[in-house]
């Protein structure tokens, strides 16, 4: 029997803002033995440094357990901060520890910006698509997101300066993902990059700088970041989670000065500190230069599977949609020339024993996504045409498997529509 008693809660009125993470949902199912699945953006656990990490925890817990155990500064365990600035440091960037703040993940790092930055029906400025997480991150504190324009090398510099709108309805800020962008796998090239930063001066615009896939180059190491160039207009957000293990929930934001310390007071009142047997273990790796062998093995594992996937891609849907091989990163992000809805393909994917993520929820516009197919005399906009494969938990061979299940369903589709050939040609020249 259903409980009809009234509750005595009231929950706060944001609360009809968080809406479930279509990406969890999906997890779920991916749970299952029978499903391959190009979903999650989860790094290959095969890759996880267990012995580093293992013996790092013993020595940590050996040598310092008192201090490993107790409650820790709220900025951030000093030489693991100290090991951030020298990397950053390495990578164009003048930073000093001071400026680094230590997060649950970088997740909370977003979290903490929206904190600070936005208010009710402030605007922010948001690539099209964009990251899911950023976007359920912001949303409780009721923004008004704006997409970006942009063009094949990313934001448009003069869209910083948000032309049309009033000095008193200028962006709190752009949410910038440069390096190997979740979900797209596009890279902002380095003259743009430099073109944002002067931009974001001229304008006195501030840029969100999201880099959590910078490392996991596959051709050749990325551009400097944006923040190297306008540091005082740039919050640079920072993971460990793609490089060492997701489990340490170890992320890190680079603030201005005159920022910082609103930040680190919402990272007090949220949970104090970071954990800090995590923080203490991941300096005792890091420091003794985990990353200089460990990275190389994860890029060459990545890679082999990112070359699997535009073969697979290329043979079974050649003709069905258009990608682009990401340089980096963990995705592809692929458009049907048909017009299929790919939320209401979802299903039948599962179906067949693969599972996909659907690209509508990226869109600053579509964060509550309907999962129903358009009509038929209604167009499938562009966005619901879009889904996002990841290619780096499978095996090539898996690989293979899946994108031709997934071609098979979206051919199945298209059948039974009635979408005449002719359309779907005219379809293949978008």
């Amino acid at each position: 029997m259903p409980n009809t008693t009234a509750s005595p809660f009231r929950l706060a009125q944001r609360c009809t803002l968080m809406n479930p993470s279509i990406l969890r949902e999906i997890l779920k199912v991916t749970e299952r033995p029978d499903i391959i699945s190009l979903a999650g953006g989860l790094p290959s656990a095969a890759l996880f440094p267990v012995e580093a990490i293992r013996d790092a925890a013993h020595r940590v817990l050996s040598t310092q357990p008192g201090e490993a155990l107790q409650y820790a500064p709220s900025e951030g365990f000093g030489p693991l901060r100290e090991w951030i600035a020298a990397r950053l440091q390495a990578a164009g960037m003048a930073v000093e520890p001071g400026r680094i703040l230590v997060t649950n993940g970088s997740q909370q790092a977003l979290d903490l910006v929206a904190r600070v930055m936005i208010d009710a029906g402030a605007p922010v400025l948001v690539e099209s698509p964009t990251y899911l997480g950023a976007l359920q991150a912001f949303t409780p504190f009721e923004p008004r997101f704006r997409m970006l324009a942009a063009d094949d090398a990313g934001p448009l510099p003069e869209a910083l300066a948000e032309p049309g709108y009033p000095a008193n309805d200028r962006a709190r800020f752009a949410y910038l993902i440069p390096d190997f962008q979740n979900p797209t796998g596009r890279s902002i090239p380095a003259p743009r990059r430099q073109a944002l930063a002067r931009a974001a001066i001229a304008s006195n615009a501030v840029i969100v700088e999201d880099n959590p896939y910078g490392e996991l180059w596959y051709d050749e190491a990325p551009p400097r970041p944006i923040a190297a160039s306008a540091p005082a207009h740039t919050l640079y957000l920072g993971s460990l989670s793609k490089v060492l293990a997701p489990g340490l929930r170890l992320g890190y934001l680079v603030a201005p000065p005159v920022l910082y310390p609103k930040l680190l007071q919402a990272k007090q009142a949220a949970d104090l500190h970071t954990a800090g047997l995590p923080q203490r273990i991941a300096a005792d790796v890091l420091g003794a230069g985990l990353l200089d062998v460990h990275l190389p093995r994860v890029r060459e594992h990545y890679r082999v599977r990112r070359d699997a996937m535009a073969r697979s891609l290329a043979t079974h849907m050649g003709d069905l949609a258009d990608w682009t091989v990401p340089a980096g990163g963990m995705f592809f992000w692929v458009r049907l020339r048909v017009p299929l809805d790919t939320l209401a393909l979802l299903e039948a994917a599962v179906v067949a024993g693969v599972a996909f993520v659907p690209g509508r929820p990226f869109y600053g516009d579509g964060i509550t996504p309907v999962a129903a197919e358009p009509a038929r005399d209604e167009p499938v906009a562009d966005a619901d045409r879009t889904m996002r494969l990841s290619f780096v938990t499978v095996t090539p061979e898996a690989i293979d498997d899946a994108i031709n299940r997934l071609a098979g369903v979206i051919r199945q589709r298209l059948e039974a529509t009635g979408i005449p050939a002719k359309a779907r040609a005219a379809e293949s020249t978008c």
